[in-house]
């Protein structure tokens, strides 16, 4: 069967970026067998992030529709069709949950400062949190992929961070364990890096 592929675009950083945002929120099918969709889950309370995912997508792919699909409740979907997306992220649309696929980030991003910044951006923004605590300003990421997990806090710690990684156990039928990376020193400096927008 023959499948189109449109350009992809050669920006490292936006590849990065949309690399932390579906590993957080998004989810790869493959419902007409000819191109890959790749849809980003999006809180409605969160417009300006809606705006920007969708702007990346466009821009990371210029000759594919971006679409926003409404969902249940108060989420929608931003979508788009691509057949770079597999070799992208490093996972397949039918290869099961991102759990069971044990998706991770790729090596050149983490291995770079500036792709690390960006894709943490991205996974903040899906799984992550900015919050107080006590009146301290803290930031999380939460998992159920053990080497995600580990991977992030690496990442954590290649700019220069200190997080701390804490684990929980869940409840059948969920995954063993929920992983949580959690900054708490020098909280203000990361945001200023990675610029994690929620609002």
């Amino acid at each position: 069967m023959y499948k189109r592929t449109m350009p992809i675009s050669t920006n490292r950083a936006l590849r990065a970026y949309i690399i932390g945002l579906a590993i957080g929120d998004g989810n790869l099918s493959n419902p007409n067998g000819r191109a890959t969709r790749l849809r980003i889950t999006c809180d409605l309370a969160y417009p300006e992030l809606i705006r920007i995912i969708s702007e990346s997508l466009a821009s990371l792919f210029p000759g594919n529709k971006v679409s926003l699909i409404r969902s249940k409740g108060k989420y929608l979907n931003v979508s788009v069709y691509s057949n770079h997306l597999e070799a992208l992220l490093g996972w397949r649309a039918k290869g099961g949950s991102k759990y069971r696929q044990n998706v991770a980030v790729p090596t050149w991003v983490a291995n770079r400062k500036n792709y690390i910044t960006a894709c943490l951006r991205g996974l903040l923004e899906t799984d992550g949190a900015v919050y107080h605590d006590r009146g301290y300003q803290m930031v999380t990421f939460s998992t159920i992929i053990p080497g995600l997990a580990s991977q992030v806090h690496a990442m954590f710690c290649r700019l220069g961070f200190q997080p701390r990684l804490y684990t929980t156990q869940n409840r059948p039928p969920r995954a063993p364990f929920t992983y949580q990376v959690r900054l708490a020193k020098d909280v203000g400096r990361f945001l200023q890096i990675v610029r994690p927008v929620k609002e």
